[in-house]
Parts: C-alpha cells; sequence; structure tokens
C-alpha cells in the first residue's frame, strides 16, 4: 500500500498525448498571405484583427478551416465524396494541429419561400410533433402540421402475381399535410400584371412579349408560342379569341414539335411563375428583379392569413392555441407557454424545445418569431441563429470560427455575446473570432494582428500576443484600440425634413417622426428594436431615396470590381474606339476571351470524387485574353495590364494623358473614396472580404440620382482606422449637399452624427417606439437610454 502512494507521489512523465497544445500553420499563401506561418494556442478564445482586406478571413476561413474541413471529407467514402463539394488544399506548406472546425458565419441563411426561423433551427420540427402529440382534435402524424408537405389522396387498380396467378386489386392511399393549398405553403399570392409581360397591340410576330431575355429567335420561349399551332402568331393578342387567350395564359403543359424538335408548350402564367417567381428575388439580376417588381404584386394569402398552413392544420389546438399562433408569437412570450405545459408522456420533448428557445433569448433573438422568413435576417441575426445548435453541444476539443459575431449588435447586448464566446472556449473548444469591435478584441487570450495594409499591402502577422501587448505593439491596431470619437463642437442645421406618421410595420407602435434633411441622421436602439423596420418600411421606398441594404453582392469568379461597378464598358468602348474594332473583343467573357480557357485564365480539371485542380492557363499565361487582343492598346497600355492596376493606380492612369477617360475616372474616384484603392480592377469578386463587397456596394450606388441615403451598418466589416474614412466620405456627402440616414450600433458614427432618432427601449414588442430624437450631446446629457449610457461612456462624459 505504501509502495503504491509513494509511486503516485511521483510526477508522472509528460503523455505524448498532451504535447499537441497548438495548431501550427507555416507557409500559407492563400490570396493576399505571404507565407504566414504562426502558433495557435488551442482551448483558448484567439481573435484575429486588422484592417478590412488584410487577409484575416484568408488566414482563419480559407486555410485553417477550409483545410480541416477537407481532411474530414476525406474520411468518407469515395461513393460519399462524389455528392459532397470537393475542397481543394489550401495553399500552405504545413498545417499541424488540426481539430474539427465548425464555421459560424455571415452568410445569409437560404431565401427559399419557405424557410423560416422555425424551420431553419429545427424548433418547427419539434412543435409539429408537440401538436401531433397534445392537439385537440387529433388530425395526424407531425407532417400533418407541415407547410412544406401537401394533402393528396389516389386510388387505382394494381396489379401483382400471386401463386402463378395474376390478381388485380384496388387500392388507394393518402397523405394528409398542412400546407395551404391556395398559396402552396409560400403566405402570399402573386397577381401578375398582363400589361407587362406584352403588348397586347402587337401580334407575336411583331414582337409583342416585354419579358427581358425573350427574344424573337429563342426556342424556349417566343418560338414555342408562335409555332405551337395554338395561336395564330400573325394576330395582336388583344384580338385573340377566348379558347386562344385560355391557351396563351393558361393552357397545361403539353408536348409540341417546332420544326422537327420536341419541346413542352406552357400558358405564359405558369411559365412565369416556374421561372421568375419560384427564385428568390434578391438573387436575380438587377433588370429581372425590377420587371419582378414591376410586374408582380405580391398579397397575403387571403385563406391562411399568412400562416402558410392549411385550415385543417389550424384546426388542432393546446389549450387555445394552435400551431400557427405559437409559431407566430415572439420567441421570449412562446418559451413562457412552452414553460408552463406539464405532460409527463412528452417531457423529454418538451425540455429540449424549451432549452432551444432559451438558447435564442439568451442569444439576443428572443424578439423574432419562428414565422420570420430566414431571408429577411440580417447577417448578424442569421449567425446568431446558426450558433444556437451550437450552444447546448455536448462536444469538446473542437475548433469554432466565427465571422464577426458583433454585427448587428447594440453596445449593450456585445457582453452577452462575449460571455457565449467564453463558455464555449470554457467548456475545452478552441474559438477563433474574427474582430474588429474594441469590447470583443478585449476578452481574447490571444490576439493575431493582420496587416500593416490591405490588399496587397497585407498578407503579413504584424504583431502576435495578449491584449495588453497589442496596445502597446504599435500596428495600426495598436494605434486605434482605444480611440473615442469626441462629440461635435457644433452640428449642422437641417434644410427641411421627411415626414414618417403611424409606422406600424412589424414591431412599430405607430411612430410620428420627422427625419431632419441637410445632415446626418444616426438611427440608433437595441437589435431588433425597429430601425430597420422604421428606414426601410417607411422612407427607403420613396423617390429620390437611395437605400443600400445589407444584402450581400453576388458574382462568380469571373466577376470583378471593373465588371461589377460598369467600369469596364467605357473602358472597352475607348479601347475599341482607339483600335478601330469591336468592344466585345475586350471582355474575357465574350469574342475577347482566350479559347483555351475560355475567358477564366485558369484550367480547371476535375478529378470526380478528388479535389478539382486549376493551373494558370499556357496559352494566355493567366491574361483571360487572345494573343491578337493584348496587340491592341490605349494609352500605351493593353487591357490584361489595365485590369492588373490597382484602383488608385487606375484613377491616375485615366485622369490625364492620352488615357483620359472622364468616364472611367468618375467611378474609379468614388470607389478610392470609399477606402477601396489598394482593389485590382480584375480581382474576383469571390477573394473579396464582406467588409470590401459592402464598400463596393456603396460606391455603386453613390452614382445614382437620389437626394437621400439610407446606409444600412455601413462600418460592418470596417477597422477602426477604416471608420475614420467612412466618416469623412459621409461628411462629404452631407456638405455636398444630401441628406445621409445611417442605421448603426457603432459609436463613433453615433458621436458624429447632426441628429440621433433612439428607438426601444427593447427588443421586439417591447420595443418599437421613439424613446429620444435630438442631437448626440443632448442624449448623453440626458442618460436616459441605454444608447446614450453607452454613449457617454464612450465619449467619456
Amino acid at each position: 500500500m505504501s509502495k503504491a502512494t509513494r509511486k503516485d507521489a511521483q510526477s508522472p512523465a509528460p503523455h505524448a498525448a498532451d504535447s499537441h497544445e497548438l495548431i501550427r500553420v507555416h507557409g500559407a499563401r492563400v490570396n493576399n498571405l505571404k507565407d504566414v506561418s504562426i502558433e495557435i494556442p488551442k482551448r483558448r478564445l484567439t481573435v484575429f484583427t486588422g484592417v478590412s482586406g488584410s487577409g484575416k478571413s484568408s488566414l482563419v476561413f480559407n486555410t485553417i478551416a477550409a483545410e480541416s474541413q477537407r481532411l474530414i471529407n476525406e474520411t468518407y467514402s469515395a461513393f460519399l465524396q462524389g455528392f459532397m463539394p470537393t475542397l481543394a488544399r489550401p495553399e500552405v506548406d504545413v498545417l499541424e494541429g488540426l481539430t474539427t472546425a465548425i464555421i459560424v458565419d455571415q452568410q445569409r441563411m437560404g431565401s427559399d419561400p419557405r424557410s423560416t426561423v422555425g424551420t431553419a433551427t429545427d424548433v418547427n420540427a419539434m412543435l409539429r410533433i408537440l401538436f401531433s402529440r397534445l392537439g385537440k382534435p387529433h388530425i395526424g402524424s407531425p407532417q400533418a402540421f407541415s407547410f412544406n408537405v401537401a394533402s393528396i389522396s389516389g386510388a387505382g387498380a394494381v396489379t401483382m402475381e400471386r401463386a402463378g396467378r395474376t390478381i388485380k386489386e384496388r387500392r388507394s392511399f393518402s397523405v394528409t399535410g398542412g400546407m395551404c393549398p391556395r398559396c402552396e405553403g409560400r403566405g402570399t399570392t402573386n397577381d401578375i400584371d398582363l400589361t407587362q409581360l406584352y403588348d397586347d397591340s402587337k401580334s407575336i410576330a411583331e414582337g409583342a412579349f416585354t419579358i427581358p431575355g425573350w427574344k424573337s429567335d429563342s426556342w424556349w420561349t417566343v418560338r414555342t408560342y408562335a409555332e405551337s399551332g395554338f395561336l395564330d402568331p400573325h394576330k395582336p393578342i388583344r384580338k385573340f379569341t377566348k379558347k386562344e387567350m385560355q391557351d396563351f395564359l393558361y393552357r397545361e403543359p403539353t408536348k409540341v414539335k417546332v420544326e422537327g424538335v420536341n419541346l413542352t408548350y406552357e400558358g405564359l402564367i405558369p411559365k412565369i411563375q416556374k421561372s421568375f417567381l419560384s427564385k428568390d428575388k434578391e438573387s436575380m439580376q438587377p433588370h429581372i428583379r425590377a420587371f419582378v417588381e414591376r410586374a408582380v404584386t405580391f398579397t397575403t394569402c387571403p385563406d391562411c392569413d399568412g400562416t402558410r398552413l392549411s385550415e385543417t392544420a389550424r384546426s388542432s389546438k393546446i389549450g387555445r392555441m394552435n400551431i400557427a399562433d405559437a409559431c407566430a408569437m415572439q420567441i421570449s412570450d412562446l418559451t413562457e407557454w412552452v414553460r408552463e405545459l406539464d405532460e409527463p408522456s412528452v417531457a423529454p420533448l418538451l425540455k429540449a424545445l424549451q432549452d432551444t428557445l432559451e438558447s435564442f433569448v439568451e442569444i439576443g433573438l428572443g424578439y423574432l418569431s419562428l414565422d420570420r422568413p430566414t431571408g429577411t435576417l440580417s447577417g448578424g441575426e442569421a449567425q446568431r441563429t446558426k450558433m444556437i445548435r451550437h450552444l447546448g453541444s455536448s462536444l469538446t476539443d473542437v475548433t469554432y470560427v466565427f465571422d464577426e459575431p458583433t454585427i448587428g449588435l447594440h453596445p449593450h447586448d456585445i457582453q452577452r455575446m462575449n460571455n457565449l464566446l467564453q463558455r464555449l472556449r470554457d467548456k475545452g473548444n478552441t474559438v477563433l473570432v474574427v474582430e474588429h469591435k474594441p469590447e470583443a478584441i478585449a476578452i481574447a487570450d490571444h490576439v493575431v494582428d493582420l496587416g500593416p495594409g490591405a490588399g496587397t499591402k497585407g498578407g503579413e502577422v504584424v504583431f502576435e500576443g495578449t491584449v495588453e501587448g497589442l496596445r502597446a505593439g504599435g500596428t495600426l491596431t495598436g494605434q486605434h484600440l482605444d480611440d473615442r470619437a469626441s462629440l461635435k463642437p457644433s452640428v449642422r442645421k437641417p434644410s427641411g425634413a421627411l415626414e414618417v406618421r403611424g409606422a406600424g410595420t412589424h414591431n412599430l407602435q405607430g411612430i410620428d417622426v420627422d427625419i431632419p434633411l441637410g445632415v446626418l441622421v444616426a438611427v440608433t436602439g437595441v437589435a431588433g428594436s425597429g430601425k430597420s423596420s422604421l428606414i426601410h418600411g417607411s422612407v427607403s421606398g420613396r423617390d429620390g431615396v437611395v437605400a443600400v441594404d445589407q444584402t450581400p453582392i453576388r458574382g462568380s469568379r469571373r466577376s470583378n470590381p471593373a465588371t461589377y461597378t460598369g467600369l469596364l464598358e467605357p473602358i472597352r468602348k475607348a479601347f475599341a474606339k482607339a483600335n478601330g474594332v469591336k468592344p466585345a473583343l475586350f471582355s474575357a467573357n465574350s469574342e475577347g476571351a482566350c479559347p483555351n480557357c475560355n475567358g477564366a485564365g485558369v484550367i480547371y480539371t476535375d478529378l470526380a470524387m478528388m479535389a478539382g485542380i486549376e493551373t494558370p492557363c499556357e496559352e494566355c499565361e493567366g491574361k483571360r485574353f487572345q494573343a491578337s487582343v493584348l496587340e491592341h492598346h490605349f494609352g500605351g497600355k493593353d487591357i490584361s495590364e489595365v485590369l492588373a492596376m490597382s484602383v488608385a493606380e487606375a484613377e491616375e492612369f485615366f485622369a490625364e494623358g492620352e488615357a483620359r477617360l472622364p468616364a472611367a475616372h468618375k467611378i474609379l474616384d468614388r470607389l478610392v473614396d470609399v477606402g477601396l484603392g489598394y482593389l485590382r480592377l480584375g480581382q474576383p469578386l469571390t477573394t473579396l472580404s464582406g467588409g470590401e463587397r459592402q464598400r463596393l456596394k456603396l460606391a455603386t450606388h453613390m452614382a445614382e440620382k437620389g437626394g437621400v441615403y439610407v446606409l444600412d451598418e455601413p462600418t460592418t466589416g470596417l477597422h477602426l482606422a477604416d471608420v475614420e474614412q467612412l466618416l469623412g466620405l459621409l461628411d462629404r456627402l452631407v456638405d455636398a449637399g444630401k441628406s445621409v440616414i445611417v442605421i448603426e450600433h457603432h459609436q463613433a458614427v453615433m458621436a458624429h452624427a447632426d441628429w440621433i432618432i433612439d428607438l426601444g427601449p427593447g427588443a421586439g414588442h417591447d420595443g418599437g417606439r421613439l424613446v429620444f430624437e435630438g442631437t448626440p450631446a443632448d442624449l448623453v446629457a440626458a442618460r436616459a437610454t441605454l444608447t446614450g449610457e453607452h454613449l457617454a461612456d464612450y465619449v467619456g462624459t
């Protein structure tokens, strides 16, 4: 016994498994990273900082998280890998000590018309089971409460072989679903304005259709109608007979033969519904989206009153509550209702449901309802919704990767988010956070600062250590970490007012407010207080108002700043005029494209379930254009050399001399104004960070004619140093005679504003009221609202 005791008292030798305490990255070269080598401690909270475009996302998401996911995918069989996205190995020499990575990013959640907060978080699934067990009257299984399942039935004869004999039996089946038959589970019905689809004074042969993309020689659209045999293509549409009009607008899909080719003819209304209305409106090209907004009016479904559910599904209740009522409740109220249910037969289900709902409240989303469409969530709300499923997880030794989790959070809510991040770390997980807010950087165990600049001037680790070390380190982030904006000594005088009366969108409680014009107005309040509802619901749609919202810009690797902003158009025309050739030659997506790589600049080799390989095109050496096109010059440069320029270089190039091009220079000026001078004109949009994409969008909208600009959290993704530049841009807009309304949480923007409109006092039904309007100085002096308290602390009064 004593011998064993002596042995226990000796300090044991370190176990080999305990030596893997670091994630080691050596020689990372993804995007703009310049052979980055770092060691990140495991089971700690590491924050990555640096100016927008310095390489934070390239290191955290495109290197560490991407390699972790790739290695996990490789553990599956080749058969399963064939159904999974193929991920190439990041460009890095060594990556050691990786653990399973769970990415919680800012990507908007799917905006399918039937996707809601409830369906995205599995709460709807639990509620459906609950109502199928406890609902009175009992109407069926959980799918009877699903708005994604239609009720169908059928009957017929079935032929079977039995004991050498052929037997026919009559069989029937039925499926009870919860989908509203009128709106098909969408909650809205649409009314199509036929005058926007065609000019009825013309015949089809004369080009009656006014639908974007419907060309007279298109097999799938115009020619199918013209040569189907159901209609007279030479008769004006207004002179169609009743039968012709029925076939033209509503005919069921029918096989027809056009010039020997088998095609499907379908009435115009169902064709438009399938080709335009089944897609997310925000993902459409601008001209298509404008057409849909002109041609289609969406109204709440009169049968289900927007609940998406059939009358049968709504008839089953627990107490006085049906499932539609439960989904329409504010989640904080629904949590209380579930807590009061006492039914031992479904106790485990009630416990799981209650835990999930409490996670919503804990994470600051208690003001949402389960029937809220996911496409309407902001980037910050979407990210926090994705966090729900991880809060109660029993997993440990996992790497959680967050992309600016404080986006969309009022200073009051940031502490709550910090607590959640620390809780994940304290469970034994590694937490990696890309962040700009000083309040979030302050809780880091370890800080990695990238820079020193953005784009080609960044991509290096300029500091690694503690928060205190960062403060003293002299880097751009360290210098700005304790920045505090001071209140302006004087504010601008308004030139007029924009009247809002009785605003009642979402949770707004009949707000009357006059928004000053000719000044910088900040609209503030906690998340869910009604800021976006007030501005986007009552201001954005007015004439002369240019709204820059949070919807992300979309683009393939063929899209770049030059194509997105329209800059390429005047450049192509200038090249064409100078060389006496067609403008299409100077587009890598058109006639000028290298035939070997089709203008992509790379050759992609598909290796089935293994990661595909991209190699630079040997023919054009990655320049994307035919050799003959590169012989044409403008201002001494060929088109590939122009696209390789940075925005700042191009602005100088097109400013004067033989390359002077005012149309291009104007667009480049705006890009420099928003702080994107370092971007290359031909850089694929897929390589831009979230902050860069939002500023690119802002630069594009600045070209629109309007007297009032509405910006929704323009500081998203901006480094502390970049915020100063943004404030300068806002000042220039106001000084040029514009009115600027900013929905914002950043205290530096609040302090810089001329007028503040504060909503609250809380979120959801606890908000929606005007709690303050006046100057920032008055708000700080009063300290009567949450925003006032935090702004007072920020400016140090």
